[in-house]
Order: C-alpha cells, then sequence, then structure tokens
C-alpha cells in the first residue's frame, strides 16, 4: 500500500535543486501535480527556477543555521523533503574535510531535527553515495554492505545514513537514505569523468583538436542516467514504510568502456583521442564498486531505463547539439 494525499497538491522541498538530480527531480514531481520548493546557499540566487518550463521558488537557506532550517520546516510543512545538497566533485573528496563534514553530514541532523520538531509527517530522502563502500571487500554491494568510507565525503555520508536509521528508528520519521552509484546527464557538470569524455567526442566528430587526458582506464564503476536515479528516490518516499536502498544498474563498467561507447558512437576510435595522464591515477580498491539493486526493483518496482551505450551515446548527442548551436560543451 502507499500513501495517498488529501484534496490538496502535496509539497516538497528539494535542497540542491538547481544541480543535475534536483531540476530532473523537480520536473518528475511537478509532472505529478506536486508544488515544488527549491533551495539555495547562494542568497543572490533566491528567486525562481525554472524546471522544465515552471518557475519554481527559490529560498536561500543556510544549511550549517539549525534556525533556518527550522524556519523551512515550520512555514513550509512539506510532504517531502529531498536532500540533494552536497560538496560533490571528485576534487572535493579530501578538500576541506570540515566543510564537507558539515554539509554533507551534520547538516543532515539538523534537517532531521527540525522535522522532528516542526513537521514530523514529513518523509525524507537523503541522497547517500556509492562512496560509502569505497573500502568494502565483497561485489556488489547492498543494503547490508557494512559502511567503509575511505575519504570525507564518502565518511560524512556514511555518518549521515546512520543518522537517518537512527531518526527512523528513535523517532519514527519517515526517512530512507537512497545509497545513489555514479549518475550521469548531459545537465552533469563538464569535469565529471563521463561528461568530460562525451564532450570530448562531440568535439573530436566535429574535427576539433585535442585529446582528452583520463586516469586509470581499468577503474570499474556502475554508471546509470539521472532521471532513472530521481524516480527512484521518489518511488522510496511513496512506498508504506521506510527503507534505505542501492540506486544502481547493478552492471559494471571500466573508464575504458566508456571510451570505446563514446567514441563508438561517432564512428572513432578512442584511442586516437585519449591520454592517460599517470596523475590522474587513484589507487585501485580492492573490489570493484558495482551496486546491488535487487530490494529497489523487488520493492519500488524500479528499473533503469538506459542501458550504457544509450547513456553514453545520449550524452555524446547531446554535446554535439551543443556544438552545433555554437555553445562550446
Amino acid at each position: 500500500m502507499r500513501y495517498t494525499f488529501a484534496s490538496r497538491m502535496p509539497t516538497a522541498v528539494i535542497t540542491g535543486i538547481s544541480g543535475q538530480d534536483g531540476t530532473y527531480l523537480a520536473e518528475r514531481l511537478l509532472g505529478l501535480g506536486y508544488t515544488v520548493i527549491g533551495t539555495t546557499h547562494r542568497r543572490d540566487a533566491a528567486g525562481e527556477l525554472d524546471a522544465g518550463g515552471v518557475r519554481v521558488p527559490l529560498v536561500a537557506v543556510d544549511l550549517g543555521s539549525a534556525a533556518a532550517l527550522d524556519d523551512l520546516l515550520r512555514a513550509h510543512q512539506p510532504d517531502e523533503l529531498y536532500n540533494l545538497a552536497a560538496r560533490a566533485s571528485s576534487a572535493q573528496l579530501f578538500d576541506d574535510p570540515l566543510a564537507t563534514a558539515d554539509i554533507n553530514g551534520v547538516a543532515v541532523a539538523r534537517l532531521l531535527e527540525a522535522i522532528r520538531r516542526h513537521s514530523p509527517r514529513t518523509r525524507f530522502c537523503q541522497a547517500s553515495s556509492s562512496e560509502v563502500f569505497a573500502g568494502a571487500t565483497t561485489s556488489p554491494q547492498d543494503e547490508h554492505t557494512p559502511r567503509a568510507p575511505l575519504n570525507a565525503y564518502g565518511a560524512a555520508k556514511a555518518f549521515a545514513d546512520h543518522l537517518v536509521a537512527a531518526y527512523r528508528h528513535g523517532h519514527g520519521i519517515f526517512a530512507c537514505s537512497a545509497i545513489l552509484y555514479p549518475h550521469e546527464s548531459p545537465r552533469r557538470p563538464p569535469h565529471f569523468l563521463v561528461r568530460k569524455v562525451a564532450q570530448a567526442a562531440a568535439r573530436a566528430a566535429a574535427g576539433l583538436p585535442g585529446k582528452v587526458a583520463l586516469g586509470d582506464l581499468a577503474a570499474v564503476r556502475d554508471w546509470g542516467h539521472a532521471a532513472d536515479t530521481v524516480e527512484a528516490m521518489r518511488r522510496m518516499l511513496a512506498a508504506a514504510v521506510p527503507r534505505d536502498y542501492v540506486i544502481a544498474t547493478g552492471v559494471p563498467h571500466t573508464v575504458g568502456d566508456v571510451c570505446t561507447a563514446a567514441f563508438a558512437h561517432v564512428g572513432l576510435d578512442w584511442r586516437d583521442h585519449v591520454a592517460v595522464d599517470e596523475q590522474l591515477v587513484r589507487p585501485a580498491e580492492s573490489v570493484r564498486r558495482v551496486g546491488n539493486p535487487a530490494r529497489a526493483g523487488a520493492e519500488l518496482g524500479w528499473v533503469p531505463t538506459l542501458d550504457f551505450a544509450q547513456l553514453i551515446g545520449s550524452l555524446v548527442d547531446a554535446d554535439r547539439l551543443l556544438l552545433s548551436e555554437g555553445s562550446p560543451p
């Protein structure tokens, strides 16, 4: 049994709404009749956000302020709250660990406490990360795999996961952690690996010079599409019982596979356009970081809609379109 709303339109608050996941989630919820409110940490960005042609109110909220989050929950009393805000780039895995601990970890305590005190019926989804399994000794990883982070980002996310479980069991809050494996889209910033390769393939197809510098081509990841990922989170909060879920495709691919698929999509050999930079090579992981999405499939009816080749092809096509319109990807 899934929960239903009264005659009014349901309300969702999305922190980090301006990011890749936030925009896809906002568009999905708006399409289902939700009222959506987004938050930003930039005061000069408050106002409105365009989400698929619909203007979404954007509120400046400091996640470091318990009082600000109290005000947010007290004022809006949302049916659902999705916490997508985080320091998230690969370059930030270990830089400024104090800021990472606060935004990715302690801020979740502030959010959950604000829910408990001011809006206990709010359903909460925490965007966790496969980085909590960076030091795992088994593969694939599932909801029972012990957290084993190896950097500040993963450690903060693991702390948040434990907070979610604590508030769920200790205070009866409908709270879930979505343990997200890498997910891509044309909305992904260009410094992320898969988007970087897609851009390189688009430029090479246009006859533009240059090679893309990458690290370990044998590194394994489990890549999906961001639109599929946010649909899983939506289904988590529509379920009858709050649980944590691994959100992944369950299919491993290497960085080399990404290169092969991207350049093959435009009829080119990746070896002519990719250079390995030893400075970008990270220590090898003991086991492959691949998720087991069986629980999400069985309990939420969730399955990815795009396979790997379709995902990579869609990214390359999007960057080729940008180039054709005169906008460098």
